[in-house]
């Protein structure tokens, strides 16, 4: 573990736990940064001899394919893994190079940096969100081995119906109705190659506390609403693990054994929704496929990949 002491975020107590998971992983805690991926991003920049190396998006790897060598001799510790959390992020960015509002202590961003080699890159922002949701709201699954809410009492019935929807691709939702809701939080996935292999740069934000939003599109949702108890600290303890966890079982099996999952918290399953493709302006969303991609009927069924297009509900603002 390195970075200062934080004992109000639990550092040591989450190294220790996932360490085993990510074995050389650090954990740090920072005052102030202009952004969580941009600082690993540049780290693993630096390790690699390649300051100038390309940064693509998981879908858009064949744009940067890694260098057989690995400058100044550099090892394979320099790609070890990395859980970085900044409680006040200067200059968040969010998909497509949207900005990401984030205030001290109202915010929980952080990002994880790991190396990462899957089968198949395509639909690991929805696993990754998937894997946020149900740690926060693991009412969707009706197995008995749910978890409360933080700060939620273990014997108490969880509701029916989940309350944090996901917004395909990287968006979590707080649930007002069907296809309806407010932005609870954001998913940015970047990756860079370091030698032989690829570092993946896995970055959320979650809005915690009541804070000033005027001028949202998509509104704003705090995890307060429904956990009055909710802290930064709290649900990034929440998180850290499954979030792992999902990450590295991900590597393994792809997104097929998640499609189910995510089909119960999908927020755009069945609505009228928008895209920028020209193909498919207008439709109705039909859910994901087994390689997280977007299935819009528009005439005929249209494949949407993350990356490509902006979908938003329809009547919904840009």
């Amino acid at each position: 573990m390195s970075g200062p002491h934080h004992p109000h975020w639990g550092a040591e107590a989450l190294w220790q736990c996932l360490e085993p998971l990510l074995p050389g992983l650090s954990v740090e805690v920072l005052a102030r940064a202009e952004s969580t991926n941009t600082l690993l991003l540049e780290r693993a920049r630096a390790m690699s001899g390649q300051p100038d190396a390309p940064i693509t998006r998981p879908g858009d790897l064949s744009a940067a394919a890694p260098d057989a060598r690995t400058p100044l001799g550099r090892r394979s510790a320099d790609v070890q893994p990395c859980l970085l959390v900044v409680e006040q992020q200067t200059r968040g960015r969010g998909r497509l190079g949207r900005g990401w509002t984030a205030s001290a202590g109202a915010s929980l961003t952080f990002s994880l940096a790991l190396p990462l080699a899957p089968v198949e890159w395509s639909g690991l922002s929805l696993a990754v969100g998937l894997a946020l949701a149900e740690a926060l709201d693991p009412v969707a699954d009706t197995g008995s081995d749910a978890r409360p809410r933080i700060g939620q009492d273990a014997a108490a019935s969880p509701p029916a119906l989940p309350r944090i929807g996901l917004k395909w691709p990287n968006d979590l939702w707080l649930v007002e109705g069907p296809g309806r809701g407010r932005k609870l939080g954001g998913i940015l996935i970047e990756t860079v190659s370091v030698g032989q292999r690829r570092m993946c740069v896995i970055g959320v934000g979650l809005n915690v506390l009541p804070q000033p939003h005027e001028g949202l599109t998509h509104g704003y949702a705090c995890l307060q609403e429904f956990d009055p108890g909710a802290s930064a600290p709290a649900a990034l303890a929440c998180v850290a693990e499954p979030l792992v966890r999902a990450v590295l079982a991900f590597q393994t099996f792809g997104f097929a054994p998640l499609v189910a999952a995510y089909g119960r918290r999908d927020l755009l399953r069945g609505q009228p929704v928008s895209t920028t493709l020209s193909e498919a302006a207008e439709g109705v969303a039909e859910g994901v496929d087994e390689h997280g991609v977007l299935r819009v009927r528009c005439g005929g069924l249209h494949r949407i990949v993350g990356g490509e297009v902006s979908v938003r509900l329809r009547g919904e603002a840009d």
